[in-house]
């Protein structure tokens, strides 16, 4: 599937785009809302300005995709691989990322106010000036991330029982 077939049919009331290939497609500032993406590869895509608002991104693959000042307020990103993702600037305020893989993302300025990342891989994870105020952080490892003028007032960090941030439901990232 392509960006023009994706806009098309969802602007058609078609939200269900489960499972679908979208691999390095370009869907920049793109009204994406409350669409449902879960298990879609969406790796080295660009969403840069999109707006996912209540979204359903579940077990998607959005490894080294761009997602810079997109909006996923409310978006269901549980299980979702985002390695080495740019989350700059993106609003994620109660977004639900339990058991997301987060390696090696660039969370800049990113709003995570009220999300939940627990169980989350935080290995090398740049939240340099964001907000996580309120965040759920349990069971992940945020020592491993780099939270340089970081808001973390309110957060709920618990480390007790932490397997590194890896569910033990992950098995591959092959497609």
């Amino acid at each position: 599937m392509n960006a023009h077939e994706l806009i098309n049919r969802f602007a058609d009331h078609e939200s269900n785009f489960n499972g679908v290939s979208l691999h390095q497609v370009s869907l920049v500032g793109a009204n994406l809302s409350r669409i449902d993406l879960s298990r879609a590869d969406l790796s080295e895509a660009n969403l840069s300005k999109a707006d996912l608002s209540g979204a359903c991104l579940q077990q998607a693959n959005l490894s080294a995709a761009d997602l810079s000042e997109a909006n996923f307020v409310g978006a269901n990103l549980v299980e979702t691989n985002l390695i080495g993702a740019d989350l700059s600037g993106a609003d994620l305020s109660g977004a639900d990322l339990a058991r997301a893989d987060l390696r090696c993302a660039n969370l800049r300025y990113a709003n995570l106010s009220g999300a939940n990342l627990t169980e989350v891989n935080l290995d090398s994870c740049d939240f340099y000036g964001a907000n996580l105020e309120g965040a759920k952080i349990t069971r992940s490892d945020l020592s491993v991330a780099d939270t340089t003028g970081a808001n973390l007032s309110g957060t709920e960090n618990s480390t007790e029982d932490c397997v590194g941030g890896v569910s033990p439901k992950w098995l591959t990232w092959a497609g």
